[in-house]
């Protein structure tokens, strides 16, 4: 095995249950954290597909009440925060249940951050700066992406700027996550490819990210292992519960890899795609994963290759070129778009567009070094 980069101090907050049909079990874990009064936190598009109403029955069955909050959309910001707070602060919560896709989990951790500190998001920016503890909470992903429930950051956008503010807390891990594969049966087949790409780029840069270590190794190559052979089956067979399960725990264990040992250059480039022209996150990292890998060839090549071994990819040259090309065949099997001029941007945009790159906190830990001038090289060439 290669060197492994620095030590690790590593503490797993998030029981973890997993398996077909247990959201049953939400209103039993949530009376043994001691649930009472309990906000469930689901966007609009969850509510719609009914599940809000089984996760309000199984709560209200265990004697917690429960009220429903759903006025976010899919890039939650610090002002639709503050309005789930403050419509809420009269019902006297002392614990969340956030149920969806990211945007769901990330708008409960935000919503708990201000109940339990008052003042807003922008306060919380960076770790540990909440002054008293977050509210227990539950997640629930019915999306296989994000890995919001295995992290202690919520990722909320300035409401102006734009600008996703990573706020984390270890307070703000839930006490548990329930993986139910049920619940990602419903997904259309886009959001399950879009989802399920940014959790592969997770297993990805976390594999080679310079803050890597034993543990986040562990859990980037096992995620990486379900993920990417199961990105193409979900697309072609979206009926198998075999295959969303193992979606669904791989998007899990890169949540924690995430945890343990953070990001790099694609998430950098990929959050101002998202501030400055509304492109969806995980088509952005769609456009920018196989680019940055090439880009990080010449830093992280071994480390490449093992993820290419382990894909039985059987490459006539450069192992690490051939991951790029795996990562690229994936994106075209998922439907995303392949130039950045597909979703509107000009050459003329991209050295703004990299000049904000460069200040993305995720950079920090590519194994290559990152500044404007690399994230001009990595729009150009996805141009």
């Amino acid at each position: 095995m290669k060197e492994s980069g620095p030590g690790f101090d590593v503490q797993l907050r998030t029981r973890i249950v997993f398996g077909a049909g247990v959201l049953v079990r939400l209103g039993e874990l949530a009376r043994e954290l001691g649930f009472r009064r309990t906000l469930l936190v689901a966007d609009p598009g969850i509510v719609a597909a009914g599940y809000p109403e089984r996760a309000l029955a199984s709560l209200r069955g265990a004697g917690v009440a429960a009220s429903l909050w759903s006025g976010f959309d899919e890039n939650p910001d610090s002002r639709m925060i503050a309005a789930g707070a403050a419509e809420t602060r009269d019902q006297r919560i002392d614990s969340l249940v956030g149920l969806g896709g990211g945007s769901s989990l990330d708008t409960a951790k935000g919503i708990a951050f201000v109940l339990a500190n008052g003042g807003e998001m922008r306060d919380y920016w960076g770790y540990g700066k909440a002054r008293n503890p977050l509210p227990p909470m539950i997640g629930v992903p019915t999306t296989a992406g994000t890995g919001s429930e295995a992290q202690s950051y919520a990722l909320i956008s300035d409401p102006d700027t734009h600008v996703k503010m990573a706020c984390g807390d270890p307070t703000a891990a839930f006490r548990v996550a329930i993986l139910d594969p049920e619940l990602t049966a419903t997904q259309p087949t886009h959001v399950a490819a879009v989802a399920g790409y940014d959790a592969l780029s997770h297993a990805v840069e976390s594999h080679v990210s310079t803050k890597r270590n034993t543990f986040s190794e562990a859990f980037s190559r096992e995620a990486w292992r379900l993920l990417e052979p199961n990105l193409e089956r979900v697309l072609l067979r979206p009926s198998s519960l075999e295959t969303r399960s193992a979606m669904l725990l791989g998007a899990h264990y890169a949540g924690i890899a995430i945890e343990a040992s953070m990001l790099g250059a694609t998430h950098a480039c990929a959050n101002p795609l998202t501030a400055r022209f509304g492109t969806a996150h995980g088509v952005a990292i769609g456009l920018l994963l196989p680019h940055v890998v090439r880009w990080n060839a010449s830093a992280a090549a071994p480390r490449y290759v093992e993820l290419a071994a382990m894909a039985g990819l059987r490459a006539a040259g450069d192992g690490a070129l051939a991951l790029a090309d795996r990562l690229e065949e994936l994106a075209v099997l998922s439907k995303l778009p392949r130039s950045l001029r597909s979703v509107g941007v000009r050459a003329g945009d991209v050295e703004a567009l990299a000049a904000d790159a460069a200040q993305q906190w995720t950079g920090r830990f590519n194994p290559r070094p990152f500044d404007a001038a690399g994230a001009l090289e990595l729009y150009r060439a996805a141009l």
